[in-house]
């Protein structure tokens, strides 16, 4: 099951797979309220999308929707996670312990998600060799002691400065996806796979939707 699962995320356009968890969230909710059932009809004018387009998405799962009923809550839900990884738990590093990676590390609703971040890597002495929601943060130097433990997911939460620097030292202490929180554009191999979540690329368009008003 998983391994066609594995082929049908590759096929996947990237924009779908976005979508994705938000669908998953919204279902939640129905099933905390006691909906057995949800249309994509109810999904897209709840979430402001068009129900042609939320049908397409979810089948790209196995998933299948009832003529007249709609997806049924529980077996979406259990498809949505399955398809989306959430079921599978990985291991990650995080590189950058100070105000938004000690966030990351206090955020135990990433394990929801399948991630679980197990050690954390920085400078600063007066954190490293202490622990931090459950996550021991060793100094960077001794990363690459830690590569025969084989993750391959790191966290990049470094000072912008640093960014470039700490991705080359994470690529050759074998991490292969890189979450990426900071606003640089990483550059690394093309087999690495880099994600690039900015906090401040959204926070500019906000203010310019806000203060084009006024």
């Amino acid at each position: 099951m998983e391994e066609e699962n594995r082929k049908k995320r590759i096929l996947v356009p990237e924009p779908a797979l976005r979508r994705m968890p938000s669908y998953l969230a919204y279902i939640k909710l129905a099933r905390k309220d006691g909906m057995k059932y949800v249309s994509s009809t109810h999904i897209a004018r709840d979430m402001g999308v068009d129900p042609t387009q939320v049908t397409k998405d979810l089948s790209y799962t196995s998933i299948v929707g009832k003529t007249r009923v709609g997806y049924e809550v529980e077996p979406l839900i259990d498809e949505l996670e399955n398809f989306l990884g959430f079921r599978i738990m990985d291991e990650a590093y995080l590189f950058g312990a100070g105000s938004l990676g000690m966030a990351l590390l206090h955020d135990h609703g990433l394990k929801q998600f399948g991630l679980k971040v197990v050690a954390a890597f920085d400078v600063n002495p007066e954190i490293v060799g202490k622990n931090f929601g459950g996550v021991p943060v060793y100094h960077v130097d001794d990363f690459l002691q830690f590569k025969e433990k084989g993750i391959q997911i790191g966290i990049l939460t470094v000072p912008v400065e640093k960014a470039q620097e700490v991705a080359h030292w994470m690529v050759k202490g074998g991490i292969r996806a890189i979450w990426n929180f900071t606003p640089v554009r990483i550059k690394v191999e093309e087999d690495v796979i880099v994600q690039n979540t900015s906090l401040y690329a959204p926070l500019a368009v906000m203010f310019n939707r806000l203060h084009s008003k006024e």
